[in-house]
């Protein structure tokens, strides 16, 4: 297993922040990989709601299954994944003095072998996952900060 984490202070409330990272149908335009996700509830992430996310490396489509596995508020978020990519995602938001918010992500990931797994490993390996998460955290950053200025 791997673990890679990121962290970002954001010019938005908690609130503001959680709003936009705890939809996974924002998912496409954080990560350029994912290019759909289907089955997330219209009413919002549960625990035990699973949802699919469609990702393409280097031309090679494949999905990834998330299922919720603890929600604390709008604070911290536990999603497991199985697919492709095999692993835990957890994101926290925390309040920081003057309305701001800190928003930090740490993800233990394993990938599968196979074609696509090696495919996704040399992309991972070429691009580094930490940079790839960190460029989806400054993404997440840039529209939670649209949105809330």
């Amino acid at each position: 297993m791997s673990v890679v984490e990121a962290a970002v202070e954001l010019d938005a409330t908690p609130r503001q922040v959680w709003q936009v990272v705890s939809d996974p149908r924002n998912l496409p335009r954080w990560d350029h990989h994912i290019t759909s996700v289907e089955g997330v509830p219209p009413r919002g992430l549960r625990a035990g709601t699973e949802y699919v996310t469609h990702v393409r490396f280097m031309g090679a489509k494949t999905r990834v299954t998330a299922t919720v596995l603890e929600l604390r508020g709008e604070t911290y978020a536990k999603v497991a994944l199985r697919g492709l990519l095999d692993g835990v995602v957890e994101t926290w938001v925390e309040p920081l003095d003057g309305g701001r918010a800190r928003l930090r992500h740490r993800i233990d990931y394993r990938l599968l072998g196979g074609p696509v797994g090696r495919l996704a490993g040399e992309a991972l390996r070429v691009l580094g996952a930490s940079a790839v998460l960190k460029r989806g955290v400054n993404e997440q950053k840039r529209q939670v900060e649209e949105h809330a200025g």
